[in-house]
């Protein structure tokens, strides 16, 4: 084949993205409480946001996930978006949040931190150890969903301006090659 439909194959092989993802963002969930991992994906899913979740209980677990360590984790795909939990057990989501920031591979990922606390110290030491955003997890599940329909539609079109660079640079670089 060739033509643009060939260097879009190319692009996207080459990208990582599956097939079937096109431009679905990929979020790691990372949260110890199984009512709480359900009521995310129910507000994703009520919020119309296009995402795929792939889901870690911890921190230690998270990191596990992105250093596509043990066998488990092996082939998985870096997200365009972690949303994680403050308050877990083995390692917590601030202890996450220092690690990540510190490895060079990892730091570029953006993180959201969703916690019960709307306690203004919890929301500036949670941006001082670079989160990107937090966002209080309300028992009122309808602002709840408006708020993360709100950060899905922010960080849709960001993850969909990265992928959209990353072909256009692979695209450029065979044209290059080519001249």
């Amino acid at each position: 084949m060739s033509g643009p439909m060939a260097k879009a194959t190319v692009a996207t092989a080459v990208t990582g993205e599956s097939e079937g993802r096109g431009a679905r963002m990929l979020i790691l969930l990372v949260e110890d409480e199984p009512a709480d991992a359900h009521l995310l994906r129910v507000a994703l899913r009520e919020g119309r946001v296009e995402a795929e979740v792939e889901h870690v209980v911890d921190g230690r677990e998270a990191l596990e996930y992105l250093r596509r360590q043990g066998g488990r984790f092996r082939s998985a795909r870096r997200p365009d978006l972690i949303l994680l939990d403050l308050n877990m057990p083995r390692m917590d989501g601030r202890e996450f949040l220092t690690g990540i920031k510190e490895d060079e591979s990892l730091r570029s990922i953006p993180v959201v931190v969703l916690s019960t606390s709307a306690v203004e110290r919890d929301v500036l030491a949670a941006r001082r150890l670079g989160a990107a955003d937090y966002i209080v997890k309300t028992a009122d599940v309808g602002v709840f969903i408006d708020d993360i329909r709100r950060l899905g539609e922010h960080w849709s079109r960001a993850a969909l301006l990265a992928h959209n660079g990353k072909r256009t640079a692979i695209v450029v670089e065979g044209m290059e090659k080519r001249k």
